[in-house]
């Protein structure tokens, strides 16, 4: 499938990726809550390597295998938890695992910087898995699972996306944080924001799992949030000196660029809708 969608030109091929994958994942999504576990489960793993992999070829050697277990397990538990299926008690065992990075470390005498190793092994956990824990929280905010809630939030978010792309390819020449970001623009933040606007007035008058204030403010954690995700994102490959996070999806980069948004909106929609 991606070889035969690299023959088109990198507009073409993020649109044929980004309906593909956007309807694979909204169907999983409106299923049921297995099924919306499961694309997140794999979406979570994936960005998780990509991390790990994108560590190593800046110099570190943080413990992938452990991470990734670590970060997976993070992931399965908050589903299992808010689901009612067992008990946060079992948030305990996250501890002692993700402990083991400083025993192994003890091991390997030709390391370095142990504690810097260490650290990364920590922030994949921390950066990717729990952002995702807490989409699980969002999902059952209600008290049990609501698709209407994860449908909303990605429909906001991708039209944000969308609508950035498009005014800051066309549009865009005030820099909004040149620094970390030369291509993004003032420009193309507002446009991003009018378009997400649109989809989430038009998300609050067919789903009344929220209210159009709740929406609303849903709308602008994903404007600030998803920007700022962003750009960590983009800060993270500036430090490595590399353009995209990877080449899984055709003319988005990798799960890591597809997703950066999600990383920092997630944890303030999850703590706004269960606090207030």
């Amino acid at each position: 499938m991606t070889s035969s969608i690299s023959k088109y030109s990198n507009l073409t091929q993020r649109i044929i990726a980004g309906l593909l994958g956007s309807a694979g994942i909204i169907a999983a999504v409106c299923y049921s809550d297995w099924t919306y576990f499961l694309v997140f489960f794999i979406i979570c793993l994936f960005s998780l390597l990509e991390f790990y992999k994108l560590a190593a070829v800046d110099g570190v050697v943080p413990e992938r295998v452990l991470g990734t277990v670590g970060g997976i397990l993070v992931f399965i538990l908050s589903f299992l938890v808010e689901k009612g299926q067992v008990s946060a008690v079992w948030y305990i065992v996250i501890f002692p695992l993700m402990a083991m990075a400083y025993i192994i470390k003890l091991y390997k005498k030709e390391e370095r910087k142990p504690f810097t190793n260490i650290a990364f092994t920590f922030l994949g956990v921390f950066y990717i898995a729990i952002p995702f824990a807490l989409l699980n929280i969002t999902a059952f905010s209600s008290g049990t699972y609501n698709f209407e809630i994860i449908f909303g939030c990605l429909f906001i978010l991708w039209a944000s996306d969308t609508g950035a792309y498009f005014a800051g390819t066309y549009l865009g020449k005030t820099k909004l944080f040149e620094r970390i970001s030369p291509k993004k623009s003032w420009e193309g933040f507002f446009g991003g924001a009018l378009l997400a606007l649109v989809f989430a007035l038009g998300i609050a008058h067919y789903f009344q799992s929220l209210t159009i204030v709740q929406w609303l403010v849903v709308w602008v954690i994903i404007m600030v949030g998803g920007t700022f995700g962003d750009l960590v994102e983009s800060l993270l490959k500036r430090s490595i000196a590399i353009k995209d996070s990877g080449s899984s999806i055709p003319g988005h980069g990798g799960f890591l660029d597809r997703f950066d948004g999600l990383f920092l909106a997630a944890p303030f929609i999850a703590a706004y809708l269960k606090l207030f």
